[in-house]
């Protein structure tokens, strides 16, 4: 068995008739055809390893085969790799949709784990806006109306949003992407989505797409949406941006201000690291790795400490379980 170390990994790339061509002219990711590409899967039991003795392997080979050494104490090496990260090119509006919680995705989709997901906003055309909720005193019976109706749209809530926004999307919200929005999502590794509206476009096949209004309505929370949070004007080295039952994210600036290396410690939990800004490098005393704009790594749970640093300067936003 080869020992762990830092993983750069190669993303899965996903056509999706809302995406666009954004994912490769400020991501640099390679998009094999015209078609338009809106997520890149980042960290997933699919991607594989792009460095070292580990390359072409995927994670959940790894994940097989390493056990907690790989992700760490606590969980259910059968459901999978705990949690996915992806950035996602908005071209267009997505669709009106929801999530199950754990026990709700448990009960109607015998699936181990709900979606709760969180967005950190990467850049943001001018106007650029999302759906966030639904309008006080909407209820189940007058949205399946709309949805019937085609006019969803006049029950939603909307919200313009900015780059370095943030926003924790809790299983049951009712929410979309709007188009001119480049996102970093973390999610909990489920690709259970409730489509309850999709703007009366067809899918890539040219039919349209399913819609699946009943589980949708049953798990849509009703009450307020969640609070946007900006942090383009938070300082220092370290920012938390998200702390949930479900993951931590973390952005760490790395510059001649802030300090050009940060020293970190896994305490037998992996972390996902995911370059936004410049160019950065891990070092373990398993390996070393370089990585640059739009490129993921992956940091084993059983490294213990690493260090992260920059030549010049970088952004790296830092996932893991609580």
């Amino acid at each position: 068995m080869d020992s762990l170390y830092p993983l750069l990994l190669t993303p899965q790339l996903k056509t999706r008739p809302w995406g666009g061509r954004r994912l490769a002219t400020e991501f640099g990711k390679h998009l094999p055809d015209d078609q338009p590409y809106g997520e890149s899967w980042e960290l997933h039991d699919t991607c594989k390893v792009a460095n070292g003795a580990l390359a072409g392997r995927t994670i959940g080979d790894l994940l097989a085969e390493y056990g907690a050494a790989l992700v760490g104490a606590g969980n259910d090496l059968s459901a999978g790799f705990p949690l996915l990260v992806k950035l996602l090119d908005a071209h267009q509006w997505l669709s009106i949709q929801d999530h199950p919680n754990d026990e709700q995705a448990l009960a109607l989709e015998n699936e181990p784990r709900g979606k709760n997901e969180a967005w950190y906003f990467l850049s943001a055309e001018p106007g650029a806006k999302l759906v966030l909720g639904v309008k006080p005193g909407a209820t189940r019976e007058a949205l399946a109306e709309a949805i019937r109706d085609n006019r969803l749209e006049a029950m939603v809530a909307f919200a313009e949003v900015q780059e370095d926004d943030s926003v924790f999307m809790a299983a049951g919200t009712v929410h979309a992407l709007g188009p001119g929005l480049i996102i970093y999502e973390i999610q909990q590794s489920s690709d259970t989505t409730y489509r309850l509206y999709d703007w009366g476009r067809a899918g890539l096949d040219g039919k349209p797409r399913e819609l699946h209004i009943d589980k949708g309505l049953q798990v849509a929370n009703l009450g307020a949406p969640p609070e946007i949070r900006y942090t383009g004007d938070v300082g220092g080295q370290r920012v938390q941006i998200f702390e949930t039952p479900y993951f931590i994210t973390e952005r760490y600036s790395l510059n001649e201000t802030d300090g050009l290396t940060a020293h970190l410690n896994t305490h037998g939990s992996f972390h996902s690291l995911t370059c936004i800004e410049g160019a950065a490098r891990a070092e373990s005393p398993s390996g070393d790795v370089d990585f640059a704009l739009g490129q993921t790594v992956l940091i084993p749970a059983a490294l213990g400490a690493y260090s992260l640093s920059a030549g010049d300067q970088a952004r790296i936003l830092l996932s893991k379980q609580p």
